[in-house]
């Protein structure tokens, strides 16, 4: 019978060890539920921006006033304008959905002018065409949702963060701004009222023309 050497033994041990090791190991499926340390289910932005932008955008087509008829109501009296067309949560500011079609100016710094005939020329109108989208006009355009419907303001902050994602990988990709100075642009979006004067608008559909 041939003796067992100290390596032979030695190798045997590290055999049992890495197995009792993978007996002893839990493997994640990666497309399990994440979960917090309190045990809850984690909001997970990407997967409610990709669930919940088709309804936020037909929803913000459907409810959308022409730009030109809601401009003026806002500057004939803001407060009555958010009753009859926007929505807000709580005593935040009212949003709107909007549609219009006008002519693009140079963009800057994220915003694309537009001039929409029948907006007085006191009031400035822009698109959001990144690459950063800020806001949270359209989360707080649509009407159904609501903060009640998460567990924190963190959450619902990611929430309108998750929809102006969207927009950038939905409405704005392949778009160029650059090039569509001088050119007619069609917009449907929806946009935080703070004034009369000034209209930024986060669109949830933008065509493109001569």
């Amino acid at each position: 019978m041939t003796a067992l050497t100290p390596r032979i033994i030695g190798i045997g041990i590290g055999v049992l060890v890495v197995a009792a090791m993978a007996l002893d190991t839990t493997y994640k499926d990666s497309d399990a539920p994440k979960t917090t340390a309190g045990g809850r289910a984690a909001f997970e932005p990407a997967k409610y921006g990709a669930k919940t932008f088709p309804k936020a955008s037909a929803t913000v087509e459907q409810k959308a006033q022409p730009l030109p008829q809601l401009v003026a109501a806002l500057h004939k009296d803001l407060d009555a304008a958010g009753k009859q067309f926007g929505h807000r949560e709580g005593t935040s500011p009212y949003s709107f959905s909007a549609s219009g079609t006008g002519v693009a100016g140079a963009a800057k710094s994220g915003l694309m002018p537009v001039r929409v005939a029948g907006v007085p020329k006191n009031t400035t109108v822009s698109l959001q065409v990144g690459p950063a989208i800020n806001g949270t006009a359209i989360r707080d355009a649509v009407g159904f949702i609501s903060f009640n419907q998460f567990v924190n303001q963190v959450d619902f902050a990611d929430a309108a963060t998750a929809l102006n994602t969207e927009v950038k990988t939905k409405v704005l990709k392949g778009i160029d701004p650059q090039s569509l100075k001088g050119k007619r642009v069609s917009f449907v979006g929806a946009f935080t009222a703070l004034g009369p004067s000034v209209v930024t608008i986060t669109p949830v559909k933008l065509e493109t023309g001569a």
